[in-house]
This record gives structure tokens, sequence and C-alpha cells, in this order.
């Protein structure tokens, strides 16, 4: 691939950047790639109906082909001239968009075969984020776009982890500010009899349910199936240095991470250690300050989701060689953390009773 200059232009004012849109669209028009600000995470767009733009994508990610991206659009209109939207996502959509949810649809003919892994659906989104919005508008077609990190990697939720992945890969990054939620979009299948979420997210399944009644169980994917949805089959988010969960009661999560950091001592690593508030200030001298990250107050859910990836990405550069991460309880948004931090850690965690 080819080297790039890239470059980050900070959007404050809409009206103020149009210029910025302008080559931005423009960039997206003629096959290009632009990385832009969601609710949930950064990402890396491209022509949602140029296969041969959509392929750039995987190019620089580093991502696998049968991996399928998501569709963004901006407005309700666009939705149709990608999809056939189904009485089910009618709903879903009146509920939650603009905002952190994805429908699987049967697509059009409009979409090519590249944006879906080769599946008769596709996956849509209308982000709540008006520079994302703006960007789609000023390239005038839906954009497919995956996080805006190499593949594998925890996604960026600000324009300079997404430089740090993307630096002469791609022309321009539109800095939005942090992203609000920190985890991508819930994806819902709507094309079955019942709803079936593929992927968690903000909008949890408690939220769904008083939506549109009784949901399917979630889907498991198996060996040679394809994957109809991002982050059903490949390992994601991952940080440079192996990363271990620890799940424990609350009051012996200390004594867990106190145990796991004394094993790993003496076999001679470093520990860093992804904690709550609470835990940090419970386990504070076990290793140095800097080999810390806090993601948050225990019972703060949405600022642990906004912060997971920053805490992932924080060890890039710092003095650890194994990472140790606390588990959260699975229920409402803990679900999508967990689905994270245990794609992020390869399935390892360690019980602690």
């Amino acid at each position: 691939m080819k080297k790039l200059q890239t470059r980050i232009e900070i959007i404050s004012d809409l009206k103020e950047s149009s210029a910025v849109f302008a080559e931005a669209g423009e960039i997206i028009r003629s096959g290009g790639l632009v990385a832009f600000p969601t609710e949930t995470v950064y990402g890396l767009g491209a022509n949602g109906l140029d296969a041969e733009a959509c392929a750039k994508i995987y190019e620089a990610k580093g991502r696998p082909s049968d991996n399928p991206l998501i569709l963004h659009v901006a407005d309700r209109a666009m939705i149709d001239c990608a999809a056939t939207v189904t009485e089910m996502a009618e709903r879903v959509l009146a509920a939650f968009a603009p905002g952190p949810v994805t429908v699987i649809l049967p697509k059009r003919d409009a979409v090519p075969p590249s944006v879906t892994g080769g599946l008769s659906t596709v996956g849509i989104r209308m982000p709540d984020n008006d520079v994302a919005r703006a960007l789609i508008r000023a390239a005038g077609a839906p954009i497919a776009a995956p996080s805006a990190n190499r593949s594998g990697r925890p996604s960026p939720t600000t324009a300079t982890a997404v430089f740090a992945d993307m630096d002469g890969k791609i022309p321009l990054v539109l800095d939005g500010g942090p992203c609000r939620f920190g985890v991508e979009s819930t994806i819902v299948d709507c094309t079955g009899e019942r709803a079936e979420i593929l992927r968690p997210g903000a909008v949890t399944r408690e939220m769904l349910t008083e939506v549109l009644g009784e949901l399917a169980p979630p889907p498991v994917l198996r060996e040679g199936e394809a994957p109809r949805a991002p982050g059903m089959k490949y390992t994601h988010y991952a940080p440079l240095a192996p990363l271990t969960l620890i799940a424990a009661p609350w009051e012996k999560m200390g004594e867990a991470f106190r145990a796991a950091v004394r094993e790993a001592t003496a076999e001679g690593k470093r520990p860093g250690l992804i904690v709550s508030r609470e835990t940090a200030e419970e386990i504070a001298g076990l290793v140095p300050l800097e080999n810390i990250a806090v993601t948050g107050s225990a019972g703060d859910l949405s600022t642990m989701a906004a912060n997971l990836y920053e805490s992932l990405r924080y060890f890039d550069d710092k003095n650890a060689d194994i990472l140790f991460a606390e588990a959260v309880g699975e229920a409402g948004l803990g679900v999508a953390i967990m689905n994270r931090l245990k794609k992020a850690a390869g399935g390892r965690i360690r019980f602690y009773n």
C-alpha cells in the first residue's frame, strides 16, 4: 500500500469546517478513505457502494475479507437505497436511531458483496454524531466503516488513537473529540421471526426487549460458518501485552489481584492492571502507579465502557509485559463490556471464589 501523508482536522464547528467536509466528501467519492468519529468509536470510512473503495478498508486494517462491514447513513431515505427495511427494523430504528444500534437487513443489489462478506444481508446504522452525518451527506452515499484501527487491536475512541494505527495509510482523520459510548454499536438481526443480538452494545438486551418482545437466544458461531456481523469470529480489541481477566466477588477483588500480581512477579514479569477506582484504591502500592489504568467507578458502567479501549491502549508504551483486567457483572451494559474484554483476552479468565 502506498504511504500517504495523514493529517488530522479538528472539527469544532460544522459550518466553519465546511471546506474540510467538502474535501472529505470528495475523498470518499473518489474511492479514498477518511476516518471519522461516531458516538461509539472512530470509523474508517469508504464509499459503501464502491467495491474497490471498500477493498481499501480491508487492506488498511489487515482485516479478513469475510468479516462484514457496516453501512453508515445520514437519514432514513439513504437506508432504502441499500436495504429492504423489515417491520421489526422499523421499530428498532424508531426507538433507537440515530444511535448506537445496527440493524441487519436484506441488502439491495447496489451494495457490493465485498461489503457484506458475500452475505445476502447488510448491517445499517445511523450514527448519533453530527460530524459523522455531515461527512455522509458530503459524500452523498452510505459510508462503509469498521473501527479505524489495525485489525485485532483495541478500537480507537480518539483521533490520536486513530493516527497511531492509520498514519501513512489514509489521507484524513476528522477529529470530533472523544467518543461518548466507547464500545461499538449493538448489532440486531431483524431478518428472522425474532430479533437476534449478534453483538452487544450500549442498546442493551433489556432495552430491545421492551420494544420487540422476546428475543432469540445469543447465537453461537459454528466452525466454518461465515460471520453475520463484525466481531463474531475473530479475536478483537487485543492490547500488545497478553491480557487475563480477573473475576471475583467484589469483597475478594483486591485479594484476587494481589494473588495474580504475586504469581506474575515471581515469574519475572511486569504486570499492568486495568481496574475500577475502588479496586485501585484497595491495591494501592501493589504495582507502580503508572502501571494502573482506572476505567471508572465500579457502579458506573457507562464511564467504564467509554474508557475501556483507551485503558487497553494505555499500556502499549508502558513497562508492562502482562496485563490483568477486572471483570464486571454481565447485565445491561456489562454484557458489552465483558464481550470486548473476553475477546481482548482471548478467553483467558481467572476465577476467584
